[in-house]
């Protein structure tokens, strides 16, 4: 089975590049073999209300985490030359890296993108639902998890 990282964030806001929470799940031959849970200072640590009442993250929660370019050598080596999964990815997660990583002056590495949503056309919550795989919805980490399961599912179809 392919080797993969499945990722997920949360955002302070709408702007793109607001990060505040990062989940992170490498697979190797269909095993979990590491994670990555990540609290993020966005910007100026400023959050819109309605995306805290959507995953409970706040200012208070981040004012001692650490901002995004101090973390990223964390995160690089799960994205760097893999591939790299997320559900609903293209319309949000990759851009989401993509503008974090300008907003810091960062270069954005390789990477080839896969995503679950336009694999199976359902939302994350419904599929878990349907498949029976546990989540705590919009915890990056748990997010990360479930679309991990949902492409070694889509693997072993293939």
């Amino acid at each position: 089975m392919e080797s993969f990282t499945a990722i997920d964030f949360e955002t302070a806001q709408g702007y793109r590049h607001s990060i505040c929470q990062v989940g992170l799940v490498r697979v190797e031959n269909g095993i979990i073999t590491d994670e990555l849970n990540l609290l993020v200072q966005p910007p100026n640590n400023y959050y819109w209300y309605r995306f805290t009442q959507i995953h409970g993250i706040n200012a208070r929660t981040t004012a001692k985490s650490p901002t995004f370019d101090q973390v990223w050598h964390k995160i690089e080596p799960f994205i760097a030359g893999q591939t790299v999964v997320a559900h609903n990815g293209l319309a949000f997660d990759f851009p989401v890296l993509e503008h974090t990583l300008a907003y810091y002056d960062m270069f954005t590495p390789f990477y080839d993108k896969v995503c679950t949503y336009r694999l199976y056309r359902k939302g994350l919550a419904q599929l878990c639902r349907y498949y029976d795989i546990p989540l705590n919805h919009h915890d990056a980490l748990s997010d990360a998890k479930a679309c991990a399961e949902l492409y070694k599912m889509y693997l072993e179809k293939v």
